[in-house]
């Protein structure tokens, strides 16, 4: 074993428009880190949190990065202790995984101090019971991307069935990230209950379409298919100028426009850098115009998810 880790944990698109709670891809940037050191206390605690304005909890039964690591931990039946340190650089409330991130870097950087006694995949579990303290949902369309990288489909979250998808080299992803918060919890809770049958088979429809899509390197189907009938006509109501924005996003070249997560970031996917940037100058300026300051991220498809860092 060694003693101490840091690792770094990328922002994530979960849903991915007609994807709900089934889809979800890592970004390059940006990310949370998180920094930890084993002892014989045999308690995990957080020794700090930066970058956060002093509104997460330090109490380590209520983080998500303390709390994945106790699961880890009781789930292997190791005792030690650890002490923690979050570097938060993911906004709260964003829309782009910023509770799975943090339980992510935890759990890569736990699992490398103790001498990588589970892989990947197997580390999700533990990410998902954070999900459940952050959100109330023991979601992974965040958390899958977060760890492993890539666009994954979460075909069944019990039996933990994910698929990874592979993406066209050229497929850029916009994040737009405007100044409000959205709490996640509150955009689920704005969900209709039911389907009609109509809907349903839509969604159904665009979600396989963009499966193929991605498969295929066919641009002009990824966007004929990110429609979402299901989450977006609720979740877009708590966006200020969505759907201008959105327009300004297509009319800028964009394949395809749409929440990122429960919001309030938008997303966009685009072929090529070039236009990404495009898109993006198109969709800071709309968010402007409805007097909001925004963030802008232009990344391709993170196909690593978490990584160690140098000490």
């Amino acid at each position: 074993m060694k003693n101490y880790a840091r690792a770094f944990a990328p922002a994530t698109v979960a849903n991915v428009s007609c994807g709900f709670d089934v889809f979800g891809f890592a970004l390059e940037h940006p990310g949370d880190e998180v920094e930890l050191w084993l002892n014989d206390s045999g308690e995990v605690n957080i020794r700090a949190i930066t970058g956060d304005g002093g509104l997460l909890p330090r109490d380590a039964g209520a983080n998500t990065c303390s709390v994945a690591v106790q699961h880890l931990l009781h789930s292997l039946n190791i005792k030690t202790g650890v002490d923690i340190v979050l570097h938060k650089k993911l906004p709260l409330g964003s829309g782009m995984g910023s509770s799975a991130a943090s339980a992510a870097a935890a759990l890569v950087a736990v699992n490398h101090a103790l001498g990588e006694p589970l892989k990947r995949n197997e580390l999700l579990p533990f990410a998902m019971e954070a999900e459940r303290i952050a959100c109330g949902s023991a979601h992974a369309d965040n958390a899958a991307p977060a760890i492993m990288g890539g666009f994954v489909l979460i075909r069944n979250k019990d039996t933990l069935d994910i698929i990874d998808i592979p993406v066209p080299e050229e497929l850029h992803a916009v994040v737009i990230h405007p100044h409000i918060e959205i709490k996640t919890s509150d955009a689920r809770q704005a969900m209709k209950k039911t389907l009609s049958l109509t809907d349903a088979v839509k969604q159904w429809g665009n979600t396989a379409a963009l499966v193929a899509a991605l498969m295929k390197s066919d641009y002009d189907l990824i966007g004929r298919s990110m429609e979402d009938v299901v989450a977006e006509p609720v979740r877009s109501l708590f966006i200020p100028g969505f759907a201008v924005i959105k327009q300004a996003a297509l009319d800028a070249g964009a394949l395809g426009c749409g929440i990122s997560g429960s919001g309030p970031s938008m997303f966009a996917f685009c072929r090529g850098n070039s236009i990404a940037q495009q898109v993006s100058d198109k969709m800071l300026e709309g968010f402007a115009s409805v007097k909001l300051q925004a963030d802008s991220y232009v990344s391709p498809v993170n196909k690593e998810g978490a990584r160690i860092m140098p000490s």
